[in-house]
């Protein structure tokens, strides 16, 4: 059985930002439980030199956007990156994952070869459609929503390995 491009993109991705969505939801309990202003967890970060929660979502979420638009042949919707608050962070990755629900298999399926310029910086990184699936697209997903869950966490958040796996 061969697995296609739009199987192992979309339901994945979407899968792990909806699990993102309920880690979310937890810090935002956690907070208001707490009586902890909801902004300490939005900026709180795991080093000084790392990307705050509220960055970690917004690149999750462009990533995820971008990254299979791109696959699909198509230019992804804007968002700005203003978020401030459990509730906005959440209604992005909605958004994210509604863009994404539009998608069919017949936009992604066949893309493994498909020449894909990324330009990062001053420099373009190019590749075939698979590589840029399994070697960009999903470790930066998973990257980033691992962050999110490990500053929430760190943040004393209840939050366990099957808050990030989600249910299958």
């Amino acid at each position: 059985m061969t697995i296609s491009m739009y199987q192992a993109s979309v339901p994945a991705i979407i899968h792990s930002l909806n699990n993102l969505i309920a880690i979310l939801e937890k810090g935002a309990t956690h907070a208001e439980a707490k009586k902890i202003d909801p902004s300490v967890l939005i900026s709180s970060r795991l080093y000084p030199d790392m990307f705050p929660l509220t960055r970690q979502v917004q690149i999750a979420s462009d990533i995820a956007r971008r990254g299979v638009a791109k696959l699909a042949g198509l230019e992804a919707p804007q968002m700005e990156d203003t978020e401030t608050s459990f509730p906005e962070l959440i209604a992005r990755l909605q958004k994210t994952t509604a863009y994404l629900g539009t998608l069919t298999p017949e936009q992604i399926d066949g893309s493994e070869e498909k020449s894909i310029s990324l330009p990062v910086g001053k420099e373009t990184m190019n590749f075939q459609g698979l590589p840029f699936l399994n070697y960009f697209i999903l470790p930066n997903v998973y990257f980033h929503v691992t962050t999110a869950y490990d500053i929430l966490r760190h943040s004393g958040v209840e939050l366990g390995k099957r808050d990030f796996l989600g249910k299958p």
